[in-house]
């Protein structure tokens, strides 16, 4: 069975998530397979500059904190307090594409480099959008350059990247994240939608595993 992460690179609640998944990862290795699917939160005329959406994080971003436990770094917070300043533009079509391409590499770390790639971005404050902010990643995961940057520009991974939006509408994602099981007879289960905490999840997935006699 599969456990199915639907996340995006740009969403504040999936960096709250993240330490939860984490350890769910480590307590059914072996277990259940994960795959993690982009959602394409903020492309096309979502795709929006850090000077329209920033006033809504000033907001938003100290609930996350609250409920989670995580922190956002200064200079993530930067770039939210003086958009008007920032050039940042958040869309959410390249780090899609950067993890799709990690997946093809490594597709038992892809929720490490999806978690990392949150940590660029809210912990670090990396521009995602920039190729550059994927650099320190290449050496970490061992990644060549040269390959890494041809396919960042290829249509066929952005096609990838485009085809996992289209499995999370299909799954009726609506907001992020969203967990499922796909059990043995191919059925989707829901565990989480939108933040869940570590015991809520866990009870969750334990339930699916006994009705379904895993």
């Amino acid at each position: 069975m599969t456990l199915i992460y639907c996340y995006d690179a740009y969403c504040g609640w999936c960096y709250g998530f993240s330490p939860v998944m984490k350890k769910i990862a480590a307590e059914y290795a072996g277990k259940l397979d994960i795959e993690v699917l982009s959602g394409g939160m903020m492309t096309g005329e979502n795709a929006m500059p850090i000077e329209k959406i920033g006033p809504y994080i000033q907001n938003a971003y100290t609930r996350v904190e609250e409920l989670t436990g995580i922190k956002f770094g200064e200079d993530f917070l930067w770039h939210v307090f003086h958009p008007g300043q920032s050039d940042w533009v958040m869309n959410s079509e390249k780090p899609a594409i950067a993890l799709c391409i990690a997946k093809e590499l490594f597709p038992e770390r892809q929720l490490d480099f999806a978690t990392d790639l949150q940590l660029a971005l809210n912990a670090e404050g990396r521009d995602l959008d920039d190729d550059e902010a994927y650099r320190h990643l290449l050496e970490k995961y061992s990644i060549d350059p040269d390959s890494f940057y041809l396919k960042l520009k290829s249509g066929e991974y952005r096609d990838q990247a485009y085809y996992e939006f289209s499995l999370c509408r299909q799954l009726q994602v609506t907001g992020f994240p969203s967990v499922f099981i796909q059990t043995a007879d191919l059925r989707f289960v829901m565990v989480a939608r939108g933040y869940t905490d570590y015991e809520t999840l866990k009870l969750r997935i334990e339930n699916v595993l006994l009705e379904t006699g895993s």
